[in-house]
C-alpha cells in the first residue's frame, strides 16, 4: 500500500471511530480536492442521510450566526450532536473566508457535542461553496443528529440552499428592507420559516405583519401539484430544484432577539414542527431524493470539467485553436466545439 493509500485507510478508520480530527482532515481533503478525494467520498458516504438539515439564510447583518449559535446551544443542552457549516464570502486574493463565523461562535467551538466549520464561498453562486454539499454529506455520515448551514447571505441568488437542506429559515431585520425587497430577492419563495431578528428594534412588528400578509397573498399559480420548480445556477450551469411549499404548511413569521435569546426556543419548535410535517407528508423523502439528483448533476459537471482540462489532447487543441483565432481562421466557439467534439467522441 502506498503512503497515500495508508493515510486514507487510517483516516477512514478514525472517521468511523468518530474522531473529529479525522472529520476535519476529511473536510480539508474535499475542499482542496486532494488526489483521492473522490474515493474517500465514495467510501464514507455509503449510508442514507439521517441528520436533520436546516438552512439559515438572509441578507448580511441579519444576525444569522447568532441565531445558529442560539439554536445549537439549546440542541446541545438536549443532548443532540450538532454540526454547523458557515459559508463566508471569499477573499478575492487568497480564497479564504472573510467573516470568520468560527470566531463569532468561539464559545461553542470547544463543546464536544458541536462541530463548527467555516467555508469560503470562493465565488460560487447561490451563497454556497462548491464543496458544501460534500461536506454536509460527510458530517451526516459522521453521525450528527442535526446539521445547520448558514449561507453567505448575499440576499439574492439564495435558491441553492433549498437543494442542500430540509428546512429553510429566512432571517430578516426591521431595517434590512421591506417586504417588497424580500420578494425581489427571491427569499419569499424559499422560506419554510421566516424570522424577524433584532425584534427589539422599531418596525419589527410591522414587518412581521407585512410578511405574514404577503405570504398569505402569494400567487397561487406557483403551486402545481403542491410544488413548484425554480431554476438555480451552480457555477454557470442551470439546474432544476424542487421547492416543496405545500398549502397545508402554515409558514410562520417569528420574532427573535438572538442576543437576549428571546424567541430562540420558539424558532427551534417551529423547525421541529416543519420536520415532523415533512416526515408525515412524504416531503422529507422527496426533498432528499431531489437533493441527491441535484448533487449528482453537480458531481458529473465537476468531473467533466476535470477530465476535459486535464487532457493533453485538450491542451493541444486549445493551443492550435488559439493560433487559428490569431490567424483569423477560427473563433472561440469553433475551438470550444472542436474540444467538445474530441471529448464526446
Amino acid at each position: 500500500m502506498t503512503p497515500e493509500g495508508f493515510f486514507l485507510a487510517q483516516l477512514i478508520e478514525d472517521f468511523r471511530a468518530r474522531s473529529t480530527v479525522a472529520l476535519a482532515r476529511a473536510i480539508s481533503i474535499i475542499e482542496d480536492e486532494t488526489d483521492g478525494f473522490q474515493d474517500l467520498l465514495r467510501t464514507l458516504l455509503v449510508r442514507p442521510p439521517l441528520a436533520k438539515r436546516i438552512g439559515v439564510t438572509g441578507p448580511p447583518g441579519a444576525g444569522k450566526s447568532s441565531l445558529v449559535a442560539g439554536i445549537a446551544t439549546i440542541c446541545l443542552a438536549q443532548g443532540e450532536r450538532t454540526g454547523v457549516v458557515a459559508v463566508d464570502p471569499s477573499s478575492p486574493n487568497s480564497g479564504g473566508a472573510l467573516l470568520g463565523d468560527r470566531i463569532r461562535m468561539n464559545d461553542l467551538s470547544t463543546e464536544p457535542g458541536i462541530f463548527i466549520r467555516s467555508m469560503a464561498s470562493r465565488g460560487s453562486f447561490g451563497g454556497l461553496a462548491t464543496a458544501t454539499k460534500d461536506v454536509l454529506g460527510l458530517m451526516d455520515a459522521f453521525g450528527f443528529d442535526r446539521l445547520m448551514l448558514e449561507t453567505v447571505g448575499v440576499g439574492q441568488t439564495e435558491m441553492e440552499v433549498v437543494s442542500a437542506t430540509d428546512t429553510v429559515v429566512v432571517v430578516l431585520v426591521p431595517e434590512s428592507g421591506d417586504t417588497i425587497q424580500a420578494m425581489k430577492a427571491g427569499l419569499m419563495e424559499i422560506g419554510d420559516i421566516f424570522v424577524i431578528n433584532k425584534a427589539d428594534r422599531s418596525g419589527a412588528v410591522r414587518l412581521q405583519k407585512e410578511m405574514t400578509e404577503a405570504l398569505n397573498l402569494r400567487d397561487t399559480s406557483m403551486f402545481l401539484n403542491n410544488s413548484f420548480r425554480s431554476d438555480t445556477y451552480h457555477e454557470g450551469v442551470s439546474e432544476e430544484v424542487t421547492v416543496l411549499q405545500q398549502a397545508d404548511w402554515d409558514i410562520p413569521v417569528l420574532l427573535t432577539d438572538a442576543l437576549s435569546e428571546e424567541g430562540i426556543s420558539e424558532l427551534l419548535s417551529a423547525i421541529e414542527a416543519h420536520h415532523n410535517w415533512l416526515e408525515e407528508s412524504g416531503g422529507l423523502a422527496s426533498r432528499r431524493r431531489d437533493r441527491a439528483r441535484a448533487h449528482i448533476g453537480e458531481v458529473v459537471n465537476r468531473e467533466l470539467r476535470r477530465t476535459t482540462w486535464a487532457s493533453v489532447e485538450t491542451s493541444l487543441r486549445l493551443e492550435m485553436g488559439l493560433n487559428d483565432i490569431e490567424a483569423g481562421k477560427g473563433t472561440t466557439y469553433s475551438v470550444a466545439q472542436d474540444i467538445l467534439g474530441e471529448l464526446l467522441r
